[in-house]
């Protein structure tokens, strides 16, 4: 439990950047998200052994798959945001929830220069640090079934196919909720994306 506070602890000091989720003319909705190098340096003194990999799995529109692993327990965030950096940093956020730290508040919109990017001064003055959830220890990971690995393996293959035939996008569009929870959800996704070949 101890492990874990100190866990939440690192995220919530770590929440010093800004996402930019969206842009809409000259307004950006932004969340704030950890930054990558003071985690880094929390998480260092946590477990020497901690881990972030990143996967994208779309480049337009950006959506990117954060991948925490902290004492051999690994906690995935998936984001999409304006830019691949932004996708990242929003991931992690959304990684940074599976362990109880979020962001005080909704996505707050912001001005946004082309050249400049999102104001967040205004924000950064004013914003709270991250809420974190009622002291919990974490839900036990799910037991590794095998058909779902099997159905997830596939459904990764098929992703590569629809990257390659310039689907990429519409596939990312529907694995925003994930590879389902159950067999028969994976079965129903796959059957969604197969789709996307045939057009």
């Amino acid at each position: 439990m101890a492990e874990l506070d100190r866990v939440r602890e690192a995220l919530r000091a770590s929440m010093t950047s800004w996402a930019t989720l969206e842009v809409r003319g000259d307004q950006a909705r932004v969340i704030p998200a950890p930054d990558v190098d003071a985690l880094a340096a929390h998480l260092e003194r946590l477990d020497p052994q901690w881990e972030l990999a990143w996967a994208c799995d779309s480049v337009q529109p950006p959506v990117v798959r954060a991948r925490l692993t902290l004492h051999g327990t690994h906690r995935e965030g998936l984001a999409t945001a304006h830019t691949l950096h932004d996708a990242k940093l929003a991931a992690l956020a959304d990684a940074a929830r599976t362990y109880g730290v979020s962001p005080a508040g909704d996505p707050a919109w912001v001005e946004y220069d082309p050249e400049d990017g999102a104001n967040t001064t205004d924000l950064e003055a004013e914003a709270p640090l991250p809420t974190a959830a009622a002291p919990s220890a974490l839900p036990p990971e799910p037991p590794r079934d095998p058909q779902m690995e099997k159905a997830r393996r596939h459904i990764e293959d098929l992703l590569e196919q629809l990257k390659v035939a310039g689907h990429g996008g519409d596939a990312a569009r529907i694995l925003m909720r994930g590879y389902g929870e159950t067999l028969d959800e994976s079965r129903a996704i796959y059957k969604e994306l197969q789709a996307l070949l045939k057009t």
